[in-house]
């Protein structure tokens, strides 16, 4: 990669995201969508407030590209991570207003922005297992922003027929074009207002398996027992 702050390392955060925004959007133009459980989406939409989706790091781009132009607004958490600024524009330039944090850098911070943006109307989008992972295990930032937003947590998982997936820790997975892809939406939790540590950490746990089952549900359909069998 460039040199942080050098003349090309700027170049490419004003022409990655533009280009990124243009190629996606004629991949996923030529893509088949079909969405499972509306229902429970509905549940969250017909309360009239915002709602926090969760999603495995693996289907990052599909999860974004095919909420983001849904209902209200969408709010993201991206790591504070100085790489993680061509994601954040990224997601500007989709249209998903990026607040910065992490666990180890910035979290607290990023929650009350996230907070304060759900206050204003938009959803919140999460990356359930985080910028680093381990993979499709839950971390606590979902369960932490709902109890203090009184907001339902939606589970999402996605699936694609045709795919590639990249040698990344959570082989990160980005359709190719004429994919079918199914978008899965599960049982949405309540998390307690204030919860304490206990409570913080039986949701989490319920809700990673929420996630995890809705995962092999998923990819079951198509004959898979996982995504990442495809390099």
């Amino acid at each position: 990669m460039a040199v942080k702050n050098g003349f090309l390392y700027r170049i490419l955060l004003v022409v990655a995201p533009w280009l990124y925004a243009a190629l996606s959007r004629v991949l996923f133009a030529t893509c088949r969508v079909r969405v499972h459980g509306a229902e429970n989406l509905a549940r969250c939409e017909v309360q009239g407030k915002p709602f926090v989706g969760v999603f495995w790091h693996y289907s990052v781009f599909t999860a974004v590209e095919l909420i983001r132009g849904r209902g209200r607004g969408w709010a993201a958490m991206v790591s504070a991570s100085d790489d993680a600024e061509f994601v954040a524009r990224i997601l500007a330039r989709q249209g998903v207003v990026a607040v910065r944090g992490s666990r180890n850098r910035g979290g607290l911070s990023a929650l009350k922005g996230l907070i304060g943006l759900m206050r204003a109307g938009y959803n919140a989008a999460i990356v359930a297992d985080g910028s680093r992972g381990p993979a499709r295990v839950m971390q606590a930032g979902a369960i932490l922003l709902a109890g203090k937003s009184a907001a339902p947590v939606l589970p999402m998982a996605v699936a694609a027929d045709r795919y590639w997936a990249f040698r990344s820790w959570d082989r990160t997975m980005l359709p190719k074009p004429f994919a079918r892809l199914d978008l899965w939406y599960g049982e949405p939790m309540t998390v307690p207002e204030k919860p304490g540590a206990e409570e913080i950490e039986r949701c989490r746990l319920e809700m990673e398996q929420r996630l995890n089952e809705l995962y092999v549900k998923a990819w079951g359909v198509l004959g898979r027992d996982a995504h990442f069998d495809v390099i």
